[in-house]
């Protein structure tokens, strides 16, 4: 055997250790990986509800806050909410392989995602909340339904509590100052901030949080161009 061979099996050897532990440390993150908070700053987490995500919706912000900032998009979150009215923004997504014959450089496969949708959920203390819909059978299906999507809210009992409609891009309930728990040094937070630059950066936090995704994605092209 020459050196050759030897060089090539060490390097498949090398390919194949390293995908092994790319999935052992994909699927510790993933048992490992806690409730996503929603808010900012500290609260009494033993009085908090949570909200159930599948793989297949996509929350967007909760209250102005986004909830997007993850490597992966295909996880199952669950996400925990304050008690309250929480204005949750979503979309349904999901992926179809296509059949025949692929060209060069073509995706493998059909992606489908619907337009974002919002619900309000005015989430009780210890409550498990999750979305209920009918999935679809195939691309067709998938195709038509989002064009037409709406999910309902259930909670633990599978009682519906609230039902999701077209989000206007511009609306996200209380916002993510409204909801944000005082911290436990008891800042009052009534009194205008005297900073000019922290008054700029609260701005341009809200208007982040008005903003729509396309408008975001505008921004961050302009800003890295």
């Amino acid at each position: 055997m020459s050196i050759y061979h030897v060089l090539a099996i060490f390097k498949k050897a090398s390919y194949f250790v390293a995908a092994l532990s790319a999935v052992v440390v994909l699927a510790g993150c993933s048992s490992t990986m806690g409730n996503v908070k929603t808010w900012e700053g500290e609260a009494d987490e033993s009085s908090t509800a949570v909200l159930k995500a599948p793989a297949e919706i996509k929350v967007q912000q909760v209250n102005g806050r986004s909830q997007t900032n993850f490597l992966m998009d295909d996880l199952a979150l669950d996400f925990d909410l304050l008690p309250g009215k929480n204005h949750v923004v979503f979309t349904y997504k999901t992926i179809w392989a296509k059949s025949g014959v692929v060209r060069n450089g073509e995706s493998k496969v059909h992606v489908i995602e619907t337009a974002p949708q919002a619900v309000t959920i005015d989430a009780k203390p210890d409550e498990t909340y999750r979305f209920d819909f009918q999935p679809p059978r195939n691309r067709q299906e998938a195709e038509a339904f989002a064009g037409d999507f709406s999910a309902d809210i259930v909670n633990a009992s599978s009682e519906v509590v609230a039902t999701s409609s077209p989000w206007d891009g511009r609306s996200s309930g209380r916002s993510a100052v409204d909801r944000a728990p005082v911290g436990a040094g008891g800042d009052d937070f009534s009194q205008p901030d005297t900073a000019e630059g922290d008054g700029t950066l609260e701005e341009l936090k809200a208007l982040r949080g008005e903003a729509t995704e396309e408008e975001r994605r505008s921004f961050l092209r302009w800003a890295f161009e």
